[in-house]
């Protein structure tokens, strides 16, 4: 019973440190921009540069 009055304000503080991290995150921007990492490994903008020694057979 005695461990109770520590885990309790132990468990207290925790969870205030979690909410702080969580406000501090949506603050500075954390959120803003969720699907763009999502879209942009699917796009190809980068084959656009074709370098030929790479790619013997690309047409200039």
């Amino acid at each position: 019973m005695e461990v109770i009055y520590g885990l309790i304000p132990g468990m207290l503080v925790l969870g205030l440190v979690a909410v702080g991290v969580l406000f501090w995150a949506a603050r500075s921007g954390q959120f803003e921009d969720l699907d763009g990492d999502g879209q942009r490994i699917l796009m190809d903008d980068d084959v656009q540069d074709r370098d030929p020694r790479r790619f013997p057979d690309a047409e200039d």
